[in-house]
C-alpha cells in the first residue's frame, strides 16, 4: 500500500468494499517497462483495468490500447486516442464489431480461426492482421491456453489465405500465461513463431511483427521475476531465434502496469465457525468474487491481506464473499492467517489488486453495488 493510498483512506473514509488505484504507480511501471524493454510498442490491456483515469496516464505516456470489445474501443477514441494506436486483439469478434471498429479507422486485427477471418475479409478490407498461436500456459497462475490460438501449421495456411484475399498478412501473436513465473516460457514461444516466419518467407509471406503478449508478473504473496528479468527474457529469446533480423515487436501488458497499483478496502462482515470445536473460523468480507475477486478462482491468484489488527497472534481462516452462493469462497486451501482478535466491522485491505477487479465485478449479483474505483 502506498503512502497516498493509506492517506486517501485515512482522509476520505470511502464506503467499502472500494479499489484505490495510485496513478503514480502506473507511469512508474510504464516509465520502468520501457527502460528495460524500449525497442517493443506498448499496447496496454484495457481489459485489465479500464479506469478512465488509467487510460488517460497511459495515453500521456505514449502508450498504445489492446481492446477486446466495441465498448473498449469507444473508451478510447473517447479519451482521444487515434484509432492507429488501437489494435482489436480479442479473436472472437462479432462481423458487426469487427465493421464498427473499421470504420472508425481501426486498422490492426487479431484472429485464429478461418469463421474469423472470413469475417475480416468482408468488414475490414486491407487490415493488418496477425495470427495467434497456441501456447500450453505452463508457469503461469492464470493460463491462457486452449481457448485462444491455434496450431503453428493452420497459423501458416490462415496467414496465407489471408494474404491472397487482401489483407495484409502482418504478423504473429502468443501469449505465454497471465502472471507467468517461468522466464523460458518466451523462449519457446519464440521459438516456434521464428520458425514461422522463415516458413511463410519460403512462401512469399513476408512477416514483419511478432505480438509477444501480456504475462509479465505482478509481487503477491510470493516473489517473482522483476520487470527487468522478463525483459532479459524476452529479448534474449528474440535475438536467440530471429538473429539481427529482428520484426516488429509489440507487448501487451496489463497486470504489470496496474495491478500492484491497486489496494480493495473491504470491512469484515462476520467472522463465524462450522462446529464449536473447529479451530479454523470462516471471515466473511464484503467483497468475494462477484465484486471483482473472479481471479481467486481454484485460488489461483492469491493476493496479500492486511488488518489493523497485525502484529498479534493469528489463526487459520477460510476467506468467504457476502453473496448467497456457495461459490464466493475466496480461499479455503492456500493456509491464510489472521489475527485472532480480528472483529466485526474491522477494515481489512487487499493487496495487489489494481488488476483484473474492477472490470470483472458483477453489476449487481444479489444486490451488491459494484466496486467503487477511485484513482489518485
Amino acid at each position: 500500500m502506498t503512502d497516498r493510498i493509506h492517506q486517501f483512506l485515512a482522509d476520505r473514509r470511502p464506503q467499502t468494499p472500494c479499489l484505490v488505484i495510485d496513478l503514480a504507480v502506473i507511469e512508474e511501471n510504464y516509465r520502468e517497462l520501457r527502460r528495460t524493454l524500449p525497442l517493443p510498442r506498448v499496447f496496454y490491456a484495457v481489459k485489465a483495468n479500464p479506469a478512465p483515469e488509467i487510460i488517460d496516464t497511459l495515453a500521456r505516456l505514449g502508450s498504445n490500447f489492446d481492446v477486446a470489445s466495441r465498448g473498449e474501443i469507444d473508451l478510447c477514441l473517447a479519451a482521444g486516442i487515434a484509432p492507429e494506436r488501437i489494435s482489436f486483439g480479442n479473436t472472437i469478434k462479432k462481423q458487426s464489431d469487427i465493421a464498427y471498429a473499421h470504420e472508425r479507422g481501426v486498422r490492426l486485427f487479431a484472429f485464429d480461426s478461418d469463421a474469423e477471418l472470413d469475417k475480416l475479409v468482408a468488414s475490414a478490407p486491407g487490415a493488418s492482421v496477425f495470427c495467434r498461436l497456441l501456447t500450453d500456459g505452463q508457469g503461469a497462475d492464470w493460463p491462457l491456453s486452449r481457448k485462444f490460438g491455434c496450431t503453428p501449421p493452420m497459423a501458416a495456411a490462415l496467414l496465407l489465405r489471408a494474404k491472397e484475399r487482401g489483407l495484409d498478412a502482418y504478423g504473429l501473436s502468443f501469449h505465454v500465461g497471465s502472471q507467468q513465473t517461468a522466464l523460458g516460457a518466451w523462449d519457446a514461444a519464440v521459438r516456434e513463431a521464428a520458425k514461422l516466419f522463415r516458413r511463410l518467407r519460403e512462401d512469399g509471406v513476408e512477416l514483419r511483427m511478432l505480438n509477444l503478449g501480456g504475462g509479465f508478473p505482478t509481487r503477491y504473496r510470493t516473489e517473482v521475476p522483476g520487470t527487468e528479468s522478463c525483459a532479459n527474457a524476452v529479448m534474449n529469446a528474440m535475438t536467440r531465434h530471429f538473429g539481427n533480423d529482428l520484426p516488429e515487436m509489440i507487448v501487451e501488458p496489463g497486470r504489470a502496469l496496474a495491478g500492484d497499483a491497486g489496494v480493495i478496502q473491504t470491512e469484515v462482515v462476520l467472522i463465524s465457525r462450522k462446529d464449536y470445536a473447529e479451530r479454523k473460523r470462516w471471515v466473511f468480507l464484503d467483497v468475494g468474487k462477484f465484486g471483482g475477486l473472479a481471479e481467486t478462482m481454484d485460488e489461483a491468484i492469491k493476493y496479500p491481506i492486511v488488518t489493523q489488527r497485525d502484529g498479534g497472534a493469528t489463526g487459520p481462516v477460510v476467506l468467504a464473499g457476502p453473496t448467497c452462493d456457495s461459490a464466493d469462497i475466496l480461499y479455503e486451501n492456500s493456509d491464510y492467517r489472521l489475527p485472532l482478535d480480528l472483529k466485526v466491522g474491522d477494515k481489512v485491505a487487499i493487496l495487489g489488486t489494481g488488476a483484473y477487479t474492477s472490470s470483472y465485478a458483477s453489476v449487481g449479483f444479489n444486490g451488491f453495488a459494484p466496486l467503487q474505483t477511485y484513482c489518485i
